[in-house]
């Protein structure tokens, strides 16, 4: 069963990726090249990588103004796609005046040098992390944006600039609210490579491959089932594609676009280290720590994504990451939560295939195949070790 693509909504570029060298901004580079959408890269990599770049890149930081400018009246861009930012949330409360200045302030210096240059079209890469501590599960749209960190207050703080430009200036802005990123492209030439890594299924995977002796569990005392924290993992490629769906809409008309990215199936610390032993065959020893700061108990997305199949069945909440949980070899793949007046502007097609039939596998299907023998060599490209990634 393979879906129909065809709604698939384009887009006008040139398209400016700001933090394009980085692990998401990297993969929705590649996704619009892949959709012939002419793209530049801004970015100053602090954090990015060169060697993930193949489009234009301007190597300039937001800070700086003019130089902004100039990048601005030379490639005269048709969108914006917008991902440069601190992500750490733990850092976020040990030094809060960092994110305040590299979000907030940048950001401000992007938004003015877009008005300069009449540029109307920016999606923003946001966080569920605005939401806060949950009062009530799954999480849509309209639950009450309370973030109790500060890497959570700079993103909600953005959104309200982008809302006050909108309507002050005639912007048109987009802000998807994703939960938890994972994943690598598929061809090994893309994946997640942070300094330092905190995100859970890269870590677990550098201990099946023998880089670490252990996984640190930040708490086992939540009021979950298993007492670690639940969170919901979209795949990277999966959240590029939702970024390009959302300049299309922009640019189709739409002014605003508020919405979350997930899947609506959450799984626990616990699940995703017991998912991994099982598809590696590594024992993945653990850790015990304390909580970490700022860490909600549970963060689920709770809109629900439709997809129409070829043969007219309806396909709702499906993930390669639950179909992984599951034990399944190949998962189904594609999952965007949004707002009801965007669901059918954003519908992204279901695709999935079991056997000989062409897919995209579940990311820990692919993970097992890579980390078996236990070399960095062979986990290349996948996030763990690997000349091109984000």
């Amino acid at each position: 069963m393979v879906p129909s693509t065809s709604s698939s909504p384009a887009v006008r570029g040139p398209v400016l990726v700001v933090g394009g060298a980085g692990y998401i901004g990297s993969h929705t580079v590649r996704h619009l090249e892949e959709h012939g959408v002419p793209v530049v890269v801004l970015d100053n990599l602090s954090t990015g990588h060169r060697a993930a770049v193949r489009s234009p890149l301007e190597v300039v930081d937001l800070a700086d103004r003019e130089r902004l400018a100039e990048v601005f009246a030379r490639v005269r861009p048709a969108g914006v796609v917008h991902f440069a930012a601190k992500c750490y949330v733990g850092e976020s409360v040990t030094d809060p005046s960092k994110y305040y200045r590299e979000n907030v302030l940048c950001t401000w210096n992007l938004l003015e040098a877009m008005r300069a240059s009449g540029t109307r079209d920016i999606v923003f890469s946001s966080t569920c992390a605005t939401y806060g501590n949950p009062v009530r599960l799954p999480l849509t749209e309209d639950h009450p944006q309370v973030p109790i960190s500060p890497y959570g207050k700079t993103k909600l703080h953005i959104e309200h600039m982008l809302q006050d430009y909108s309507r002050a200036y005639g912007l048109r802005v987009a802000a998807p609210r994703y939960f938890n990123a994972a994943g690598a492209a598929q061809d090994g030439t893309l994946g997640e490579h942070h300094e330092p890594e905190t995100h859970l299924i890269p870590l677990v995977l550098q201990v099946a491959l023998g880089q670490h002796k252990e996984i640190t569990i930040f708490g086992t005392d939540y009021p979950t089932a298993d007492g670690t924290c639940i969170r919901d993992y979209i795949h990277v490629e999966d959240l590029a594609d939702a970024h390009r769906r959302a300049l299309a809409v922009l640019q189709s008309g739409t002014t605003e676009l508020f919405v979350n990215l997930g899947t609506g199936t959450g799984f626990s610390v616990r699940q995703v280290i017991e998912t991994a032993r099982r598809v590696t065959g590594h024992a993945i020893p653990t850790r015990i720590a304390e909580r970490r700061a700022g860490d909600p108990p549970e963060l689920v997305s709770g809109g629900r994504a439709r997809w129409t199949s070829s043969d007219g069945n309806r396909v709702e909440r499906a993930s390669r990451t639950s179909c992984a949980m599951r034990g399944a070899s190949c998962a189904p793949i594609r999952a965007a939560s949004t707002a009801p007046d965007a669901r059918r502007a954003l519908r992204v097609p279901f695709r999935c295939a079991h056997g000989s039939r062409p897919s995209r596998t579940c990311t820990f299907d692919v993970l097992a195949r890579r980390t078996r023998g236990n070399s960095a060599r062979e986990a290349e490209g996948i996030g763990v070790r690997g000349a091109r990634r984000g």
